[in-house]
């Protein structure tokens, strides 16, 4: 089984979005900036999360 194979079915929805349907730098570059800011937002939360739980 190929990794796309094994992404989320959201995930694979919107790379393939990217792939067919995007069709401006603009747009593209609207999307990077927006999936990158909650993949770091997302990590921050993990990171307290788990400091949380050693420090218990």
């Amino acid at each position: 089984m190929s990794l796309f194979q094994q992404l989320p079915k959201s995930v694979k929805k919107t790379i393939r979005y990217i792939l067919q349907d995007v069709h401006s730098l603009e747009k593209l570059e609207w999307m990077e900036k927006t999936i990158h800011y909650y993949i770091q937002k997302r990590k921050k939360e993990l990171k307290n999360d788990s400091f949380k739980q050693i420090r218990r």
